[in-house]
């Protein structure tokens, strides 16, 4: 008797795959050539790929580049490179590649791959990547070996139907005081986090990663500083984070397609957990980095620009990404996703941050002055909203925090007055109040990085700041 782990039962599952794929009749190779390198954008003629099909330029010396058709005008097809264009000459073999196909499961075939299946893109995908750090095209960056675990499966996945989708019920716990007791974050939410460069984004993102209770974590690093890559995972993550963490990063140095590629690949991982019954953690930094990238797409293909540079496509992009994450079909799994919009020049009209807050469900601004005073995390509770906390709250949890924002508005509206030493206390009973405990729910919304606040616990600290106890 043999079990699914005897090397006899894996060779005949093996062979019977390799006679299930001799069964099916071999397509004809069919190639163009490099007609055309201008900028980032390639033009190729004689390829017939459609839309999203990965190929293979040779660039001479068998060294091969690869590149995805983003559009065509009559025969010529459209391509932009994942890698470095250097060596390419005009008449370059343009091929359709096969689908990728990593090393099966132990004691599995693997799912058949159809051989007229050429370009579409599969990415690996399962448990194998807990605890590693890929890129955007599912290579390994850690040094720890092959993915061991995974499947190959296609990155072109169909949107969930929104009246199957679970309502938001559920408050998740990001260990984040000000979050937590003004901001409550559902389970399912998409929310932004909106700031200029070096007000924290990033460390609140880190923070949020190690304290949020949640199953899994994924982590896309879209555009930004290479260096954050290594700092992200031994500094904030830790040991104990990484084993239930799967990093996608594509630097600020990687070619536009590869960009937009990782965060298309970090929401797919987030899905396929999400789909197995998990709560998900899904992190990007950043969106914008996102838009940007497709900008640079839209562009150099011809597309005109609309809205300060931005071509119509880049917003339509935005929200086929967003929708994606969210609560899964009838109650299994979920995705709580946070993504960081960078306001260029604290401008919160800036067009992509316009579009992100509008179809997210809800937006934490992290405000530049008060980085700059040192108080830290940098949220400003006055422009922050969450869209679904009246739904996960207690109705003691929202009069509270309606109380707490109404008081510390009250005091910020009559600073000026204050410090100029013009109002007289007793002029009117809210704003003595204000003052009175500006101090302490200054403190309460402070807060250490390697410092965690469960949610019940900020409620109740909050509940005993505002009734004077």
């Amino acid at each position: 008797m043999t079990t699914p782990t005897d090397p006899g039962t894996q060779w005949s599952a093996f062979l019977a795959e390799a006679k299930q794929r001799a069964h099916l009749p071999a397509p004809l190779e069919v190639s163009g050539q490099l007609t055309r390198l201008a900028g980032l954008v390639l033009e190729a003629s004689g390829t017939r790929a459609p839309v999203g099909a990965q190929c293979l330029i040779d660039a001479g010396g068998g060294e091969k580049v690869l590149a995805e058709i983003v559009g065509f005008s009559g025969t010529r097809a459209f391509l932009m490179p994942a890698g470095d264009v250097h060596g390419l000459t005009a008449g370059a073999r343009v091929t359709p590649v096969a689908p990728y196909r990593p090393t099966p499961r132990l004691g599995q075939p693997g799912k058949p791959v159809n051989p007229h299946d050429k370009g579409v893109l599969r990415l690996p995908l399962g448990p194998g990547l807990l605890g590693r750090v890929v890129d955007a095209h599912g290579n390994p960056m850690d040094g720890m070996g092959p993915l061991l675990n995974v499947d190959a499966e296609p990155m072109d996945r169909q949107p969930l139907n929104a009246m199957e989708r679970e309502p938001i019920r559920v408050p998740l716990d990001t260990g984040i005081r000000c979050i937590n007791s003004l901001l409550t974050v559902g389970r399912g939410q998409r929310i932004g986090l909106f700031a200029g460069s070096g007000v924290g984004k990033s460390v609140l993102l880190g923070m949020m990663a190690r304290y949020t209770q949640a199953d899994v974590i994924v982590v896309g690093l879209i555009g930004e500083r290479g260096r954050e890559v290594k700092e992200f995972i031994e500094d904030i993550l830790g040991d104990d984070g990484r084993q239930r963490s799967v990093v996608v990063a594509a630097p600020a140095d990687a070619p536009p397609l590869v960009r937009m590629q990782g965060a298309a690949y970090a929401t797919a991982v987030a899905e396929q957990f999400r789909d197995q019954g998990q709560h998900v953690l899904l992190l990007m930094d950043s969106l914008t980095r996102y838009a940007m990238a497709q900008r640079e797409i839209a562009l150099a293909i011809g597309e005109p620009p609309a809205t300060k540079g931005y071509p119509p496509s880049c917003f339509a992009k935005l929200p086929g990404l967003v929708e994606r994450s969210g609560n899964g079909l009838n109650g299994v799994g979920s995705i709580t996703a946070f993504y960081t919009v960078l306001s260029e020049g604290d401008d919160q009209q800036d067009p992509i941050a316009d579009a992100a807050r509008a179809i997210l469900d809800g937006h934490i601004v992290l405000s530049r002055s008060l980085a700059e005073s040192g108080h830290y995390p940098a949220i400003d509770v006055e422009q922050s909203a969450s869209r679904v906390m009246h739904n996960v709250v207690t109705q003691q949890h929202w009069d509270w925090s309606r109380r707490f924002k109404a008081l510390y508005s009250r005091y910020q509206k009559t600073r000026d007055l204050i410090q100029l030493g013009v109002y007289v206390m007793g002029s009117d009973a809210e704003t003595d109040k204000a003052i009175a405990l500006f101090p302490s729910l200054q403190t309460f919304l402070e807060q250490e990085m390697q410092e965690a606040a469960p949610l019940n616990t900020c409620v109740m600290q909050m509940g005993s700041l505002l009734n004077g106890r």
